[in-house]
């Protein structure tokens, strides 16, 4: 399941997915597969991700 919450929060807080990678110190690709929902982040990527982007767990990976 593609991650659009993830990828419309980048896109807000207007952060590329190679800045994103940057800040979190992960590959482009790492950020990419997670937003196409071909890669299941750890916690503790999950938990970086949301402090760069302003975002909780909950609102960047809960699946409704």
């Amino acid at each position: 399941m593609k991650n659009i919450k993830m990828k419309i929060a980048r896109v807000e807080c207007d952060i590329s997915q190679e800045q994103l990678a940057e800040k979190i110190n992960a590959s482009r690709q790492t950020i990419g597969l997670i937003e196409a929902g071909k890669y299941n982040p750890s916690l503790k990527l999950c938990i970086a991700i949301c402090k760069v982007l302003n975002k909780t767990l909950d609102e960047l990976f809960w699946e409704e």
